[in-house]
Parts: structure tokens; C-alpha cells; sequence
């Protein structure tokens, strides 16, 4: 008889057998991995999965004997080598006599015994003769020009000669080219010639038509204020210069060392070549130039300025200015704070000025004010009618008739009896507790009662 599970025994729909691990998690530790497709996913027997074709990660040991032959070996022919024949150089023989190390340098120099030059001006300039300086130079005196013929050149001839026949042969562009004539193509271009209106040019405007010249008001000429200078004389006399006073002191000594010029004074005693060969030339002092004598403007200048005019001269002393003599030694005596400006000028109580307030050029008013304004006066006010609502009033509506309540659900409904799931009891009831397999199901099996025979 076959056998049924908790799961297909309920009846609501609402009671399962306890899952647990399946074979697949038993060891993973996972509790109640069972999915709807392990249940539901008919298990065949008898098949084995598919073997995989993946080679195994290990290292296969050559098991028969490795030939050393490649194709290179294969198709590669030896052939036999031959050294070639080395050049035996031949052995030196020595040329018989001596060399002739000399040369024209060594023949013609002659050495001279020579000092440092020194550079020295000549003190004064003496007049020689206006004649002609003849003197040769050392170089030109040891120098002797050699007959040297020239070398020969060692370039070979030119054997090359263009040819002087016109080449012939043609090329494929020249063949196949046919020669077109070029139709130059009309351009649309306007030309840059301006062209002139024979109509007489209108120069009137709309503001040359609607002017209406007026004329103008005399400005009058503002006079000119005369300055008057105050008979008072000018004070320029600051506190500083009051009550500063000068002390008497002694300069600061310079404490730099003397300078001394390292230099040799005496005089080169001995004669060069170039004091020989130069001879100082007379030199003719430059011609003056003739300035033009200087011819006075006719009449008189004027010599008034702006500034000349307008300045206004005050009775002024010239300032005298006041130096500290020198600089005040350091000494060890405590400061004193107090000086002579602080004992001339003591501090003065001084009060805030008041606030300068201009007079006011529009009286202020004496009535009372009339707060109507123009809006006041012109608003004319209207009732106001308000607007009839059309909205349905909120009132529940009553019906003498009495409530139709029967609805289709209440006509066709058949109340059946209630039943309980054999499933809700801890063993059901007609069934008997076989086995629990790997996935957690508890399978009951039915019992059929026995038929008494007759």
C-alpha cells in the first residue's frame, strides 16, 4: 500500500513536515536548506552523472624514451668547412742610413733671450719728424717664401658623358593623356566697381526739418573774488620743533681699517721691441668749433607766471633745521621716561563737540494733519451682495421603505460543516507513523479496515 507524507495528508494547507538537513548539506552545518525544487524534483534511479572531461592538474611523467630529433635536424644537410687561407705578412726590413730630423723652423729660428714685458705709458710726448715709418718686422725679416710646386691630383677622370641625343621612349601618363582645351568658367562675382547715382544727393533729415533754432539767454559773468591776505603773521612753529633741544656729542670714529695698494712702484728698466719700433707721431689739437655769437631778442619779456600773479607772500622766518650733533653714547643709567613734551604739554579736558545741524528751510506745519487722501475721497463704497452656494446640504435622507439587505453571496451560500486537518494531531487519526526519510518528510501509512467474509 502506498505510503503519504504530513505535507500531502493536511487539508488547510497550513501544517509541514519539520525539514531538516538534506543529504546534499548534512555536513555543511546549514539548518533546513530545502528548497521547492529538491521537493518537487522527481529522483530517478540508476543514473549516474556525467563524468567530467577536465584533465586532472598533475604532472604526467614521460613513460617512453624521448627522441632528440627536430625538423631542424632533420632537414639540416652538413657540409664540410674549409678554413680559409690566412695572409702571412712579410717580415720588416730596416732602410739602411740615418733620418734627417731637421726642419726650416729648427734651421731658421734663432732664440733670443727674453724678459717679461711689461706695459709702461710713456711720461711725456716728444716731437719727432713728420717722416715716414720704415721698419721691418721680425716675421717678415725670418720669413723666406719657398718655391713649393703643387701636388697633382689623385682624382680619376671623369668618364661619364651625358648623351646628346633627346630621349625618345614615352611614358604611359604621356600615352594615354589626351590633351583637353580649358574653358575658363564665368564667375558670378559681382564687380567692385562702384557705381554711381545719377539722382542729386538728398542730405536732409528728420532733425534738420524739426529743429527750431532759439535763441539763447546772455550768461552773466561771475566777478572774481579778490583775495585778502590776513595781517596776522604765519605760525609754523610745531611742538616738536619747541620743545626738541639738541645735546652735544662727539662723532663716531670710523673703524675701518687703511686701505693699502699692493703695487710695485719702480719703474721697467730695459728696452722691447715695440718701444723700439714706435715712434710717438705729433698730434694736432683739434680745430674749435665757432659758436655763433648770441643775438638778444628786440624788446622787453614778460616775466609774470600764473603763480607770480596769484602768489600771496607771507611773513615767514626760515626754518632752521635742528641735527643731533652725534649719537647718543650707551650708558648705565636707568631710562627716564619723562621728556619735554610731556612736561610742556599737558593733557587738556575736552568735551565731544555737539552735532552740526543744518537750519531747517521748510517750516513745519501748525494744524492738525488731514490724513484723506485722494483714494479716500474719490472711493465711493457699494454693498455687497454675497454669491447663492448651488453645494446640496449635509442632511441624511430617510426613506419609509424598509432596507433591501439580501445580496447573491447571502442567496447562493451553502454552509457546509467544518472539519479539522488529520494533520493538526500529533499522530492522525486513521493513519499509522512509518518512517522519516532524509529530507525531513514523515511518511503515515493508511489503514483500511478488515472485511469480515461472509
Amino acid at each position: 500500500m502506498r505510503s503519504g507524507c504530513l505535507c500531502q495528508i493536511c487539508t488547510c494547507g497550513r501544517h509541514h513536515c519539520p525539514h531538516g538537513t538534506t543529504r546534499i548539506y548534512e555536513n555543511s552545518g546549514v539548518f533546513c536548506p530545502t528548497t521547492e525544487y529538491l521537493e518537487k524534483y522527481p529522483m530517478y534511479g540508476n543514473v549516474l552523472p556525467s563524468q567530467s572531461l577536465k584533465p586532472k592538474q598533475e604532472v604526467q611523467a614521460c613513460r617512453g624514451k624521448m627522441e632528440g630529433i627536430t625538423t631542424f635536424k632533420s632537414d639540416y644537410r652538413p657540409y664540410e668547412i674549409v678554413k680559409p687561407p690566412r695572409h702571412i705578412p712579410e717580415e720588416y726590413k730596416p732602410k739602411q742610413g740615418k733620418i734627417d730630423l731637421g726642419t726650416t723652423y729648427k734651421r731658421d729660428f734663432n732664440s733670443y733671450k727674453m724678459q717679461p714685458v711689461a706695459i709702461v705709458r710713456p711720461l711725456e710726448r716728444q716731437q719727432v719728424k713728420k717722416e715716414k715709418l720704415d721698419t721691418v718686422p721680425t716675421y717678415k725679416d725670418d720669413y723666406r717664401a719657398w718655391d713649393i710646386q703643387k701636388s697633382e691630383l689623385y682624382k680619376p677622370e671623369q668618364t661619364y658623358h651625358p648623351p646628346t641625343v633627346k630621349f625618345g621612349n614615352s611614358t604611359t601618363f604621356q600615352d594615354d593623356y589626351v590633351p583637353r582645351e580649358i574653358k575658363l568658367r564665368q564667375s558670378f562675382k559681382p564687380s567692385s566697381v562702384v557705381k554711381r547715382s545719377t539722382v542729386p544727393f538728398n542730405g536732409d533729415t528728420s532733425y534738420c526739418l524739426d529743429y527750431v533754432p532759439h535763441q539763447l539767454e546772455f550768461k552773466s559773468e561771475r566777478p572774481k573774488k579778490v583775495y585778502k591776505p590776513t595781517d596776522q603773521p604765519f605760525e609754523d612753529l610745531t611742538t616738536h620743533r619747541n620743545d626738541f633741544q639738541g645735546l652735544v656729542g662727539e662723532t663716531a670714529k670710523i673703524c675701518r681699517p687703511a686701505y693699502t695698494r699692493v703695487t710695485q712702484n719702480a719703474q721697467f728698466q730695459g728696452s722691447t721691441e715695440f718701444r723700439e719700433s714706435f715712434q710717438s707721431w705729433e698730434i694736432p689739437t683739434p680745430a674749435a668749433k665757432k659758436v655763433p655769437e648770441y643775438v638778444p631778442p628786440t624788446g622787453s619779456m614778460e616775466l609774470h607766471s600764473r603763480s607770480h600773479l596769484d602768489y600771496v607772500p607771507y611773513q615767514t622766518s626760515r626754518v632752521v633745521p635742528i641735527r643731533p650733533v652725534s649719537r647718543r653714547r650707551s650708558n648705565s643709567f636707568p631710562f627716564q621716561g619723562k621728556s619735554t613734551m610731556k612736561e610742556d604739554f599737558p593733557a587738556w579736558e575736552s568735551c565731544r563737540q555737539g552735532l552740526i545741524k543744518q537750519q531747517q528751510q521748510i517750516p513745519n506745519p501748525s494744524g492738525k494733519f488731514d490724513d484723506l487722501s485722494t483714494f479716500r475721497s474719490h472711493y465711493v463704497p457699494h454693498e455687497l451682495i454675497p454669491t447663492k452656494s448651488c453645494k446640496p446640504l449635509n442632511v441624511t435622507f430617510k426613506s419609509s421603505v424598509p432596507f433591501d439587505d439580501v445580496t447573491m453571496y447571502s442567496i447562493e451560500y451553502t454552509p457546509k460543516k467544518q472539519e479539522i486537518c488529520p494533520a493538526s494531531y500529533p499522530s492522525p487519526p486513521g493513519y499509522i507513523f512509518e518512517n522519516t526519510n532524509s529530507q525531513g518528510h514523515k511518511f503515515f501509512r493508511k489503514i483500511i479496515p478488515a472485511v469480515k467474509a461472509f
